[in-house]
């Protein structure tokens, strides 16, 4: 158990030591003038001024310098300052992530229920009208990106049938601390709708193929000589076999999701860390953006590691093997 947790820990640190590395070297290479956009595109300063801008952000510094600099301050807990929202990362990141997480774990819960029970459906029904008909819809999906479906469903839903709000995370005019929770929910379907179709595809049709797989088994035959109902099968022979790769496909959409939420928040105008990473990346904010990419990469190395527990509760035999290497 001692080996576990120290592997555990020893490949969080080291994906996170990478990722880091990784993203501060493409922010070097960024075209982006961080001092232009700290000052406005259409903003004309003197070199003096440039100079003393870049002086106080420590712009000048070797980009070695640079990372030793901002590692040795994040190992004390300081993520630097925004240089466009002018403040602390840490409070802009708290601020963003209340709304990105409720958005992806909305989108999350129904991606991996629709995409179940689609898969569930196509498998009992298989080459039947309803099975065609949601194939071909899983595959429609599949090819669409998210910012296109968006905007679809904006002009559908928010400009022509004038169903839900254009976007936001509330309605224009109310501080945000007077939105009330209902108003939240309203806003939050659309982007959450739109956010879910990046992993029903995924998890539909994985699941009819597994389904089928274990509906044609030996023990599926078995029971039907018994005389149980097809549905008796997939609920008391088949269910538990299905579920366990559709776990660790829906676990697996984390990194997916995060990644989807950038594009997505970004055509509802809502928000969320995800329009903060785009300003950020945009805007050339080092250190909002580098807080942004180890955040990011922690919160999908806890949700695999989540996972990872959930699929050994549901499976145990996965537990002892893992532990038998």
């Amino acid at each position: 158990m001692v080996k576990k947790i120290l592997y555990f820990w020893m490949r969080g640190l080291s994906l996170l030591l990478f990722v880091v590395i990784f993203a501060f070297i493409l922010l070097m290479f960024s075209p982006i003038d961080p001092i232009q956009s700290y000052v406005g595109a259409g903003t004309a300063i003197s070199p003096e001024q440039k100079e003393n801008i870049a002086e106080y952000w420590g712009l000048n510094d070797p980009p070695l310098e640079r990372l030793i600099t901002w590692a040795t301050h994040l190992l004390q807990g300081d993520l630097g300052v925004s240089m466009i929202y002018r403040q602390d990362v840490i409070e802009v990141i708290q601020n963003k992530f209340l709304l990105s997480v409720s958005l992806m774990l909305v989108a999350w819960i129904l991606g991996g229920f629709f995409g179940v029970l689609s898969g569930l459906i196509m498998g009992i029904y298989r080459s039947r009208w309803i099975d065609r008909i949601l194939k071909s819809i899983c595959y429609t999906l599949t090819a669409i990106p998210s910012y296109y479906l968006g905007i679809l469903l904006l002009m559908i839903f928010a400009v022509f049938l004038q169903w839900f709000p254009i976007g936001l995370a509330g309605p224009i005019g109310i501080p945000e601390n007077e939105v009330t929770f209902g108003q939240r929910i309203w806003h939050m379907i659309l982007p959450a709708l739109c956010l879910s179709v990046i992993s029903i595809p995924t998890i539909a049709l994985h699941t009819r193929t597994k389904l089928l797989e274990a509906l044609d088994s030996d023990y599926a035959d078995y029971a039907r000589a018994r005389g149980e109902s097809e549905y008796t099968i997939v609920t008391r022979q088949c269910l538990r076999n299905v579920l366990l790769p559709a776990t660790m496909i829906q676990f697996a959409m984390f990194s997916e999701l995060f990644g989807g939420s950038v594009l997505v928040e970004q055509v509802f105008s809502y928000p969320g860390l995800g329009q903060a990473t785009v300003t950020a990346g945009l805007g050339g904010d080092m250190p909002l953006l580098l807080g942004i990419t180890i955040f990011s990469a922690i919160f999908v190395f806890i949700g695999n590691a989540i996972g990872d527990l959930v699929m050994c509760r549901i499976d145990p035999r996965i537990w002892k093997r893992r532990s038998a290497r």
